[in-house]
């Protein structure tokens, strides 16, 4: 099957890999000339032939240039054609773009990719959505993409167009979670350190036989493992968009999600040098117990 391919970073380019290793033909576009197949999005859309259907998967950062890709693109395409976003658009934005490009008869898919770097040996979960003929025609692109095994284990046709995006967004929002857990553990047992004498053994051992292994904690322990006491890294977290998104639609759904908000909330508190919100809390102590407050680094 012929696929374009806007946007060959670090997962666009590891999808082209993939995908050509199962015998796909893909021609790939990316701003970067080092990369690239065809020098612009115009030469991509001309790459296929009269009487093929033009499929193009756009991999590129949500948001504006999303926006301005997807837009180039509807000005090149014709009836038929279609469209797959498989960035991590909000899907509020997948409705409004298919029903734009619905005007000109182009089809519009949005599919929740996860898999990171990895994907390219492991495959990706996928999360799609759009009309059923249309992905039922799109099957040997996913297949491809998708981890070996049974489909149902790694891809899911979530619904109509925007369940892709809205399935990748409550994914993410539920990775936020997990991961806060396995920080916050491990900075329990970092702290016993007349106890604990390896915290990164620990974390090892829990991936066979425990109910908290995961892929998640297999990569916990490899960054361990490359630098034990994280010296190398600085404690700043930042967040994409889905953290945000899911706690948003938890709120106007009237549905309790305390741990995910929580860990989208403890990413905005580390990216401060000096908690304003923390200040006033020792100044409080300090006013109505007479607890001690430690002076500012600036002071």
């Amino acid at each position: 099957m012929h696929l374009g391919l806007v946007g060959l970073g670090k997962m666009g380019g590891n999808m082209r890999d993939r995908l050509r290793a199962a015998g796909h033909h893909v021609t790939g576009y990316d701003r970067n000339p080092e990369v690239t197949d065809v020098a612009s999005l115009e030469d991509l859309v001309a790459a296929f032939d009269a009487e093929e259907r033009t499929v193009v998967w756009v991999m590129v950062p949500a948001g504006e240039i999303t926006e301005a890709v997807i837009t180039e693109l509807a000005g090149l395409l014709s009836a038929g054609d279609v469209i797959i976003d498989g960035g991590n658009s909000k899907y509020v934005d997948d409705l409004r773009r298919a029903e734009q490009l619905s005007a000109s008869g182009i089809q519009y898919v949005d599919a929740g990719v996860s898999g990171g770097i990895w994907g390219k040996e492991n495959g990706y979960g996928l999360m799609v959505g759009g009309a059923d003929d249309v992905i039922d025609s799109l099957m040997p692109i996913f297949d491809d993409l998708r981890p070996d095994g049974p489909r149902n284990e790694g891809f899911v046709h979530a619904g109509p167009v925007g369940a892709g995006h809205y399935a990748k967004m409550v994914h993410n929002g539920i990775e936020y979670g997990v991961m806060q857990a396995y920080a916050e553990g491990y900075e329990i047992l970092a702290a016993k350190d007349e106890l604990i004498t390896d915290v990164g053994a620990i974390f090892e051992a829990w991936q066979r036989g425990t109910v908290v292994r995961s892929w998640l904690l297999e990569l916990l322990v490899k960054a361990l493992n490359e630098d034990p006491d994280l010296d190398d890294i600085r404690g700043y977290v930042a967040d994409s968009g889905e953290g945000r998104w899911t706690v948003e639609e938890a709120i106007q759904r009237a549905v309790p999600a305390p741990v995910i908000s929580a860990a989208l909330f403890a990413r905005f508190d580390s990216r401060q040098e000096d908690s304003p919100a923390m200040k006033a809390v020792a100044a409080l102590r300090n006013q109505f117990g007479g607890h001690a407050t430690k002076p500012s680094a600036d002071g």
